[in-house]
């Protein structure tokens, strides 16, 4: 068992598996200390049942990638992931593109009622009957050579994975949730999700003031950061942490001196390369026009009196989820609950699509007396009610 090393291989491989409908694809990487997800390997299967897959090293001197970012942009090849995210933010910071078409068994198992972010490895017991040995979880990936049996890990990801997928696809053809599932492919695969802006880096930050000027300082320490962070290839917190950038944010020092005194930073760290950096980013955050410094996003006050509505619509749609079999947190946060309890038009996921069909309309006629709910043998069911003169 051994991994593909040369370019060559790997286009055999792409030309190969792109005569399928589909392909089971994982990655496993390393960022512990990098800013950028290392990739250390990927693993591929086709959906013929004699084929135990096929690693691909990454890592391996003069590979060219470049057959497999073609293969992840066929499409004609449905690329199937387990908790695609990270997956597909790695090719799209090696290529530059998004994979497409995608299909994500997690998701997919929160359509079919399996729970919310179920795991790959409960899956597996439940959908192939067999379990996953567990001892290769924290293996180093970018430690050469990979053993026989970090292989044997790596590629019983992929190899379990169409089995669920085959059973997954032919559920959701069988019941019509197809495009249920479709809908949230394409919000998973659009890339303005996977863009990373430094300018947009401090929305990250848990700001502890509404203060404009806190606020356009925040700002500016967050794009230098991520800008930092990304040049240097390391983690965020490793060029500044958090609590360190906010203390700044909130004290503005504009000397040496000044920086020096905040808590977390090293001695004579205003003095310093990157000291120097954050004061002029102060400083320009502070000459900048006030019209354009951050205004606070104050969330509007609810309706007073919405709590009850909000705790019956929370009740609705536990029974909704439960009767079709559909993960709650798939159809309806507790954001868009209070935002339907406050507005019959609230322009939330919960009152578009395939959710308005499941639980918005029913959230409207509760809201409007036109059912209720009552337990009946020890659960809750509908009440249809007539309407009052």
């Amino acid at each position: 068992m051994e991994p593909i090393t040369n370019t060559e291989e790997l286009r055999a491989l792409c030309e190969k598996l792109r005569q399928f409908e589909y392909v089971t694809v994982d990655t496993e990487f390393m960022r512990d200390s990098t800013y950028w997800p290392q990739l250390c390997l990927v693993q591929l299967a086709s959906p013929e049942p004699s084929d135990n897959g096929a690693a691909v090293d990454p890592l391996a001197e003069g590979i060219d990638l470049a057959p497999l970012f073609d293969l992840m942009q066929d499409e004609s090849v449905v690329k199937v992931f387990h908790a695609a995210r990270q997956d597909i933010e790695i090719f799209v910071h090696l290529s530059g593109r998004v994979p497409h078409p995608v299909f994500d068994t997690q998701v997919a198992a929160m359509v079919l009622g399996y729970g919310d972010q179920v795991g790959y490895e409960t899956l597996v017991n439940k959908v192939v009957r067999k379990n996953i040995d567990k001892s290769m979880r924290f293996t180093d990936w970018s430690h050469r050579p990979l053993s026989t049996k970090q292989l044997s890990y790596a590629l019983s990801d992929v190899t379990h994975l169409r089995v669920i997928y085959e059973a997954f696809h032919e559920r959701l053809e069988a019941n019509g949730r197809a495009y249920w599932l479709a809908e949230e492919m394409e919000r998973l695969t659009d890339p303005s999700i996977y863009s990373i802006d430094p300018k947009e880096a401090w929305l990250r930050l848990k700001t502890r003031s509404n203060s404009p000027k806190f606020l356009a300082v925040a700002r500016a320490l967050g794009e230098w950061r991520e800008t930092e962070a990304q040049r240097k290839n390391l983690p965020r917190n490793r060029v500044l942490r958090d609590d360190t950038l906010l203390d700044i944010a909130a004290r503005q020092p504009l000397t040496d001196k000044d920086l020096d005194k905040t808590r977390g930073v090293g001695r004579n760290f205003g003095s310093s390369k990157p000291g120097q950096a954050i004061i002029e980013a102060i400083q320009a955050a502070l000459d900048s026009p006030q019209e354009d410094w951050p205004q606070p996003k104050f969330r509007p006050d609810l309706p007073s009196g919405i709590g009850p509505t909000v705790e019956l619509l929370k009740v609705l749609l536990k029974l909704c989820s439960e009767e079709k079999g559909v993960a709650q947190r798939l159809v309806a946060s507790s954001d868009d609950l209070q935002n339907i309890a406050a507005d019959d038009n609230a322009d939330v996921p919960a009152m578009h699509g395939w959710r308005r069909e499941l639980f918005g309309q029913y959230a409207l006629q509760l809201k409007h007396g036109q059912i209720g709910l009552k337990l009946k043998n020890g659960e809750v069911v509908f009440v249809e009610l007539e309407a009052e003169d």
